[in-house]
């Protein structure tokens, strides 16, 4: 995957700080490339690209090259347009945000769930791929009305009250998009099509839910890979048994199935900074805080978008993932940055976007490069064991003489063996561009420790 051809654009004009800092991208980028990053990349000031690239291949068993134009399943960044939708429904006093789920379908057996909790991930609706896998025909493709006969006939329960907690529900924004299509007459594709890509010139975005059903392709396709550890090399997800979900699952819409680029996407994050499809007053409430979703970072949720705060100011980002896809887009308050990863090869986009932000404000980061595994005394690792407070937590554990990283509450088969480049640092072998390095006081014990997650580096905590 590192002879594809790489395709740069950056602005000329900038100011030396900004220009620096471009380069900083561009070598931090082509790092990752070397590592195994294969995806495409825009970055904007005040609206205007300063940065755009593509790294590797669109089609890998056929060598072709990614370029500016490839067009990338997007995942639950999807789930983005599909709120905008239903806000411009309201607009036009097709529904208010309190109106039942039972008002739309009354079949489905679930009381006192509004739009809003659909929007904002406080339904309490199961799952429905949790739900469907054991009970779905595998070789039957299905779409958002199978998905609602399934909820009506089979009832599984709730997972909590409406509006009582916030959960993650992939369900309620297929109910969305069945609403959307329930009040206008039309698919939610072609509303789509009508109401936001054409007004908005994202001509190479559509919703492509029809790559099984009816074998439709798309030009300029980037054809999303996953990792076969067992042929050490990438494949589609469609010659593995364990990701068959994603024949079975691929006529759903409105939690993901968006397909775009970078350029389009740019286009669509402008115009939701500048009113251009909503009022001022609903575009403000689908981008404000309406739940909380995490209390140690003090994340909230809006509609189809995740509201934050770090240290670099506020912003506002999705990520989405799916077999053979990762992708991600940011927009930070501060310097009003935009920026956009989609992958197709499972990248951490997250990751990358979040150094990328950090390039950008001045930030140091850790340039990735490659890890060379050296030999140490497996003695030595025994001070290293233990619990450690990173982002989340992790323990580790020691086996037959290697150190591993351990997630509390996962099977072992999860664990990720830490090779040593030196006796005090250690690289994640499973591709991710993670490592841990230790430093040690005069006594040889643990004095710090460091998590290097794409980059950026934090110290930890350890349990005692």
């Amino acid at each position: 995957m590192r002879k594809a051809l790489i395709l740069f654009c950056c602005l000329p004009f900038m100011g030396n700080a900004q220009s620096n800092n471009i380069k900083l991208i561009d070598l931090y980028l082509n790092g990752e490339y070397q590592q195994s990053f294969n995806g495409n990349v825009l970055i904007a000031q005040h609206g205007k690209t300063i940065y755009q690239k593509a790294f590797g291949y669109r089609n890998i068993d056929l060598k072709l090259p990614l370029n500016n134009s490839s067009v990338f399943e997007l995942a639950s960044v999807s789930k983005q347009f599909t709120a905008l939708s239903i806000l411009q429904l309201k607009e036009q006093g097709k529904l208010k945000l309190t109106d039942s789920l039972r008002a739309y379908f009354p079949q489905l057996p679930y009381h006192n769930i509004t739009i809003q909790n659909l929007l904002t991930h406080t339904s309490g609706l199961p799952d429905y791929l949790n739900q469907m896998i054991k009970k779905w025909d595998h070789k039957q493709i299905a779409f958002n009305n199978d998905v609602i006969d399934f909820l009506a006939i089979n009832k599984p329960k709730l997972l909590f009250t409406p509006g009582s907690q916030y959960e993650y529900s992939n369900t309620g924004y297929v109910i969305l998009a069945s609403i959307i299509e329930k009040l206008t007459g039309e698919s939610y594709n072609n509303y789509l099509k009508q109401q936001i890509f054409k007004p908005l010139g994202m001509d190479s975005s559509r919703v492509y839910n029809t790559r099984r059903s009816k074998q439709d392709t798309i030009a300029n396709y980037a054809y999303g890979y996953v990792y076969n550890a067992a042929y050490k090399k990438y494949v589609l997800p469609d010659s593995l048994k364990k990701f068959d979900f994603v024949y079975w699952l691929d006529g759903i819409t409105g939690d993901g199935t968006v397909n775009s680029t970078t350029r389009d996407l740019l286009k669509w994050n402008n115009a939701l900074l500048s009113n251009k499809l909503i009022n001022a007053l609903d575009q403000k409430d689908m981008l404000s805080p309406h739940v909380l979703t995490d209390t140690i970072t003090n994340a909230h949720y809006g509609y189809g978008i995740d509201i934050l705060k770090d240290e670099l100011g506020n912003f506002t980002t999705h990520s989405g993932s799916w077999p053979g896809y990762t992708s991600v887009l940011t927009h930070y308050e501060t310097g009003d940055y935009t920026v956009i990863v989609l992958s197709n090869n499972e990248s951490n986009a997250v990751g990358i976007s979040q150094a990328l932000c950090h390039i950008l404000n001045g930030r140091a980061v850790v340039q990735p490069y490659r890890h060379q595994e050296t030999n140490v005394d497996p003695a030595i690792l025994d001070k290293y064991v233990g619990t450690y407070m990173f982002t989340l937590k992790i323990e580790l554990v020691k086996r037959d003489g290697k150190l591993y990283r351990h997630l509390p509450g996962r099977s072992i088969n999860s664990d990720v063996e830490l090779k040593p480049e030196s006796p005090t640092k250690f690289f994640y072998s499973n591709r991710a561009d993670i490592q841990i390095e230790f430093e040690l006081d005069k006594q040889g014990n643990v004095a710090h420790s460091y998590l290097i997650n794409y980059g950026l580096k934090i110290e930890a905590r350890k349990s005692e």
